[in-house]
Formats: C-alpha cells, sequence, structure tokens
C-alpha cells in the first residue's frame, strides 16, 4: 500500500460503465485498465454479466464495472443481463453513460436515461466514438443530450483511440469517496481465470461464427490444470441448444473448432503469460438458456 494509504488519504469507489449495446464498454474498460478483460467484438449483446477492471490513479482505487448492453429484452437471459447492468449501476458511486456517437440519442439510450430518473441518479456522460463522427455534429448532440438533465459532466471520447479517456479516468478518480482500497494494489480484476478463460473462447466464437449462432452458445471452463513445467491446461465445453449448431461449431472434418482453439489459445498465452493447451469439445444442452447453474457460471441473477 502507498503511503498517502498509510495516511488515510486515499480514494476508492466503483464507477458502473453502462449503455446501449455495442456502445464501447468493454473497449473503454479494457483501455481504462490497459489490459484486456472483457471480449470485444463488433456484434451487440457481446457482453453478458458484470466484469471489474481495477484501476489506480494517483491515491485513487477505481473499480470500474463493466456491464451488459441495456435494451428491450425478450427473453430470460436477456432480462438477466439487463438486470446485471442495473445491479452495477445501483451500487456504484459513479455512473459513466456511455453513447454511440455514430448512434446518437436512440431508444435504447432514452431508455437509460429514464431508467436513471425513475431511480433520482445522476451520471457523467462519455460520447463515444468520437473518432467516427465530425467534429461539427457533436456538439449538437452533446448539448441535446446534456438537456436530458441527468448528465453532471460531459465527456468526448474514443475509447479505440483513447481520445479523451484520460481525462475521464482524472476526473472519476478525484470524484470517488475518500476511503481504503478494496483490492491489492496489483489485481486488476475480480473475475476467476475460469471464466476469463471461457470468455476469451466464446469472442473467438462471436468472431468467427456469422450466423445468429453464437447468441445460443456459452462456454464452460470444465478443468483447470497447473502443469509442473509452468504450462496449464484447460478443458472447455461450448455449449449449444442443438445439433444443427453444433454442426456449425465443429465445421467440416473439424477445421472450424480448431481454427476457434487456435485463436484462443493465442489470447489465453497473452492474458496469463504462460503456454496454455486448449481442448475444447461441443455439447447440445438444449436449455442451458433455463439452465440456473449456466447462469451462476456467468455471474448472472436466474431468477425473474
Amino acid at each position: 500500500m502507498t503511503e498517502s494509504a498509510a495516511e488515510g488519504t486515499t480514494r476508492c469507489g466503483h464507477v458502473a460503465l453502462i449503455g446501449a449495446p455495442n456502445a464501447g464498454k468493454s473497449t473503454l474498460l479494457n483501455r481504462l485498465v490497459g489490459s484486456k478483460l472483457a471480449i470485444v467484438t463488433p456484434k451487440v449483446q457481446t457482453t453478458r454479466s458484470r466484469m471489474l477492471g481495477i484501476v489506480i490513479d494517483g491515491s485513487a482505487q477505481i473499480i470500474f464495472v463493466d456491464t451488459p448492453g441495456i435494451f428491450a429484452p425478450k427473453r430470460r437471459l436477456d432480462r438477466a443481463m439487463i438486470r446485471a447492468a442495473w445491479a452495477g449501476a445501483e451500487d456504484a458511486e459513479i455512473i459513466v453513460v456511455l453513447v454511440d456517437a455514430t448512434h446518437g440519442l436512440d431508444d435504447d439510450t432514452a431508455r437509460i436515461i429514464d431508467g436513471l430518473r425513475a431511480a433520482n441518479r445522476r451520471a457523467v456522460l462519455a460520447l463515444n466514438k468520437i473518432d467516427k463522427v465530425k467534429r461539427a455534429d457533436l456538439l449538437p448532440l452533446a448539448q441535446a443530450l446534456d438537456r436530458e438533465g441527468v448528465f453532471d459532466r460531459v465527456f468526448m471520447v474514443s475509447a479505440l483511440t483513447g481520445d479523451g479517456v484520460e481525462d475521464l479516468k482524472v476526473y472519476v478518480a478525484n470524484a470517488l469517496p475518500r476511503g481504503p482500497w478494496l483490492y491489492p494494489e496489483d489485481e486488476i480484476t475480480d473475475a476467476p481465470l475460469r471464466l476469463l478463460a471461457a470468455e476469451a473462447t466464446r469472442e473467438q466464437i462471436f468472431r468467427q461464427l456469422h450466423q445468429e449462432l453464437p447468441y445460443a452458445v456459452t462456454v464452460e471452463t470444465e478443468k483447470w490444470e497447473d502443469r509442473p513445467d509452468g504450462s496449464v491446461r484447460i478443458d472447455q465445453v461450448i455449449h449449444v441448444i442443438r445439433e444443427g449448431q453444433k454442426a456449425i461449431v465443429l465445421g467440416q472434418g473439424g477445421r472450424q473448432i480448431k481454427s476457434i482453439g487456435a485463436a484462443a489459445r493465442v489470447e489465453l498465452e497473452k492474458m496469463f503469460d504462460r503456454r496454455v493447451h486448449l481442448f475444447l469439445q461441443v455439447r447440445v444442452t438444449e436449455n442451458w438458456t433455463e439452465d440456473r447453474e449456466r447462469y451462476a457460471a456467468m455471474r448472472l441473477d436466474f431468477d425473474d
């Protein structure tokens, strides 16, 4: 712990990152932490559960909470994801609402603003993806969002390039309440290694399969074996709902699952800084989206 921590001058608190699907929350979390924690794909609804990213800024420990996108739910899994997002906001000292500048004030963002009003919560606005929008269009959009009356500050950022991100981080660090740090100085997340490993594989499924299949898929790390040579063996199961989906994941002659495994292995070796032996199997689990155990593995609340 630092000298300032011993003197009781540290700050600490949770900062929830909320927004519509694909607003860039996971990209921003990874940028703030300086390490890849949350999976990032071009597809919406990639993030399914809350992920903590722990950042030290001076004497402040900022616990960023990456949350699932907030949208109009249709299924149990959708509802569980949205509950996780609002729970992350409810428990946080500061809420940062990410808005995709290329989409503006869309229905999902309006839904979030209405939710903040209903909960009588204030927030910080981070207008994201400014690298993709003409500067002349940004100010009117920022002003329109500011007129909604729920934002204390407005930041224009690009989570992808890092533009404006440092200003946002400094602001929330100084706005956190005084108090002791909640995590060791060298810890960057509370996520179990098994979950991080499963998410790395799920990311490759999202990236490599372009059908609607990814939304019917979950990945479970069944075994984790640390080996004497410093490497690790990871056994994972990819759960799908139907036999036809299993065939898609496997691919002709098993080529697709080999490609998924090879790409996931590269990411895992970067993440864990050690050699990884990854073994994948695909299992048809017809009702996994109605299975309480699967929700627990994703750190989601099963009950409606």
